[in-house]
């Protein structure tokens, strides 16, 4: 019998992880990376996830990015047990289900800003050229449509990578050290961005070092050695 989250309004929750476990071949013999986690996320929830390097976060972020799938346990987002799609069908609901910013932004070094993004729209479906400017507004870079990332600056590139990650309007946003890589004031913009699309009711799962960052979100989960350490609620949004 398959057993499904509940969340306080009687509905299912939007990500739900039981006992889930990946190991990892090595000379030495298996490496747990995760070792039986549960975890759910609610719908429109903001989770930052911690812990020392080793702990297991990116492997969480891979799985729940549909990118790796786990040695055993289950992994049910948005109602779909996401380990029983066909490859075809596991692209296809990662494109219309999750959103990516990267710490490295990953952007197309030979593309334009708009160019990366309509990439990414092109792999859901029709490009729309229109769309992708609008997308590229929404986060204060109409004007660098036609500009290469060599030639942005380590925000102006974050702010594509966000806008990349909304063109498909997924309801998931996974954020793997989003500021890590930026100044002081490049950090603000982009919280203020993903305080935003919090707002709007994104469901964020976001890894981070940043304890500021983390006091952000709903919701801190820490990893320690592919083990959930402690988990602690924000009571005050900010």
């Amino acid at each position: 019998m398959t057993v499904i989250s509940q969340s306080a309004s009687g509905s299912e929750a939007l990500i739900h992880l039981r006992g889930l476990t990946r190991e990892y071949a090595s000379r030495a013999g298996a490496v747990r990376a995760l070792d039986n986690i549960s975890l759910t996320i609610e719908r429109g929830e903001w989770v930052a996830v911690m812990g020392p390097s080793g702990s297991g976060k990116s492997t969480l972020v891979n799985i729940l990015g549909c990118l790796d799938q786990p040695t055993s346990g289950s992994v049910r987002i948005a109602g779909t047990d996401v380990h029983q799609l066909s490859r075809q069908e596991l692209d296809r609901f990662r494109a219309e289900t999750i959103g990516f910013i990267f710490q490295q932004f990953h952007l197309i070094p030979y593309l334009t800003a708009l160019e990366n993004i309509l990439l990414a729209q092109y792999f859901h479906s029709m490009t729309d050229e229109d769309e992708a400017q609008r997308a590229l507004a929404s986060v204060g870079l109409a004007d660098r449509a036609s500009h290469l990332p060599s030639q942005l600056s380590g925000g102006e590139q974050q702010r594509v990578c966000i806008a990349r990650a909304l063109i498909n309007q997924p309801p998931i946003l996974l954020a793997d050290e989003p500021t890590g890589n930026l100044d002081a004031a490049n950090q603000e913009i982009v919280q203020q961005h993903l305080r935003t699309l919090h707002r709007a009711g994104h469901t964020i799962v976001m890894v981070t070092h940043d304890p500021e960052m983390a006091a952000l979100a709903d919701r801190t989960v820490e990893l320690h050695h592919g083990r959930i350490a402690a988990e602690r609620r924000v009571l005050v949004q900010r």
